[in-house]
């Protein structure tokens, strides 16, 4: 099986960092005890953008597609992004105005030094 990488792009406004990072960190604990995490990256851009706000992105890696479907299963089919055990999936667990774009993707290339 190919293990599939959920990339999701976070845009917070000015004073909401720390909320959005909570959030995340709720998210990965809730993961962590799933089959087939494999692991999560998160990033913090460096630079503002002109509102102030600052853009972050989560990656979150499964051993499979199959892994993934069965966490969020639900969630794709409902507006509150809830999963089969009530968690807020997808990104739907941010507060408002936080956006986030989640999207899946497999590896194409990769390389080392």
């Amino acid at each position: 099986m190919e293990q599939i990488s959920v990339i999701n792009t976070i845009l917070v406004p000015k004073g909401m960092e720390e909320t959005a990072e909570k959030v995340r960190n709720e998210y990965i604990d809730y993961f962590r005890q799933q089959a087939g995490f494999v692991s999560s990256t998160f990033y913090k851009s460096i630079n503002r953008q002109n509102d102030d706000s600052v853009n972050y992105v989560n990656t979150v890696v499964w051993s499979s597609k199959a892994h993934f479907d069965a966490v969020v299963n639900l969630g794709f089919k409902n507006a509150e992004g809830k999963n089969k055990d009530g968690k807020r999936v997808l990104g739907k667990g941010f507060p408002e105005p936080i956006k986030v774009n989640p999207d899946q993707y497999i590896v194409v290339d990769q390389t080392f030094i």
